[in-house]
């Protein structure tokens, strides 16, 4: 005698919506991505936190000066946008494509953080005008965490291959 036929589970309608519950199940890109949120987040509230100490003579806190000239921490975060930019040239695995994003994110907030300095071409850091690094970081932060959590696109969404630019090489 025959077994009667078995059903098959069909699977659910669109792409599989499962959120990873991992870090490792998320594809490098948007670990990227994250990181570099989180990053540019928590280094303007430590920058914002280092700076206020500054301005209030704090104890063993100072700007750092070279030859005398003050140098804005948006010098910094230049210098390190540079160096991810040419790691993302010339590097492509999914560890450093991870990392440069965290990088990234420090390097954006160091230079955002000083706008108002780069649109005034002066330093109005603790003036009126000031508040436009503060406007801008907290859109930012706000844009792009709201994009993050209410966007998800991984490998597994787009049927197990490989999505655009994500080939692990």
């Amino acid at each position: 005698m025959d077994a009667p036929p078995q059903q098959k589970q069909s699977p659910p309608p669109g792409p599989d919506r499962r959120r990873p519950r991992r870090w490792r199940e998320v594809s490098p890109t948007r670990r990227g991505l994250v990181l570099a949120w989180w990053g540019f987040t928590l280094t303007f509230g430590l920058l914002r936190l280092l700076t206020w100490l500054i301005h209030v003579d704090a104890a063993g806190v100072g700007n750092v000066s070279a030859g005398g000239v003050h140098l804005h921490h948006y010098v910094w975060g230049i210098l390190v946008l540079m160096v991810v930019g040419a790691l993302g040239l010339v590097e492509r695995s999914p560890r450093w494509r991870t990392w440069m994003g965290l990088a990234y994110g420090i390097g954006t907030a160091l230079v955002i953080d000083e706008t108002a300095n780069l649109v005034h071409l002066s330093d109005v850091y603790w003036e009126h005008s000031g508040g436009t690094s503060i406007a801008v970081a907290l859109i930012v932060i706000g844009v792009v965490g709201g994009a993050l959590a209410f966007t998800h696109r991984d490998a597994q969404e787009t049927g197990g291959g490989k999505s655009g630019g994500e080939d692990g090489s």
